[in-house]
């Protein structure tokens, strides 16, 4: 994954020439730096991903970077629409598994940058599917969240698998904010 970009590198992404990139860039639209002691500029790929957002183009082979991945396991269709209207598709590409086996498919598919696990599906099995992503490298740094009912004991189990853990009822604009924060947190690292 490229972080710094020339300007012949984002004409390509942009399908414009060279120099319009320049223009873009000696006018202030278009963030970046020049190389010291050259006329080289230099464009981050969070000020170009911006960019593009702000001026409606698309993002090409930068979409994959720029949308957040979320997989829903077991979440009831209340809580599951209301997150999706909240995150919109423009923002996250999200898909849904009801059970372990389907979220280990649905993991390996999309590679979420998100996975929000309801306890409501049982107990042992979202302590499986947290554990299982946990285990597994290209999952160690995927945000995990746990949706706990109010007669599940939070004792017993390592909460420390999990980056956030919101008991029922919640409020979905809430969740989704936090979700929304932690995919971007984790994307600035990256």
């Amino acid at each position: 994954m490229r972080t710094i970009f020339t300007t012949g590198q984002v004409a390509k992404i942009c399908k414009v020439a060279p120099r319009t990139v320049s223009k873009w860039f000696d006018s202030g639209r278009l963030r970046g730096y020049r190389i010291p002691g050259s006329q080289d500029r230099r464009i981050p790929r969070e000020h170009l991903i911006r960019f593009l957002k702000e001026h409606g183009m698309p993002l090409g082979e930068l979409e994959d970077e720029a949308m957040g991945k979320l997989l829903l396991v077991g979440i009831d269709g209340a809580v599951r629409g209301n997150l999706t209207a909240i995150l919109t598709a423009e923002e996250f590409k999200t898909e849904f598994a009801a059970s372990g086996f389907e979220a280990g498919i649905q993991a390996e598919s999309l590679h979420p940058d998100c996975v929000v696990i309801d306890f409501a599906m049982g107990r042992n099995e979202a302590l499986m599917i947290a554990a299982n992503l946990r285990k597994n490298a290209d999952y160690a740094d995927t945000v995990l969240i746990a949706l706990l009912s109010d007669d599940d004991n939070a004792a017993g189990f390592d909460r420390s698998m999990f980056n956030e853990t919101f008991r029922k009822p919640f409020d979905s604009a809430l969740l989704a904010e936090r979700v929304r924060t932690l995919v971007n947190r984790k994307k600035q690292l990256a």
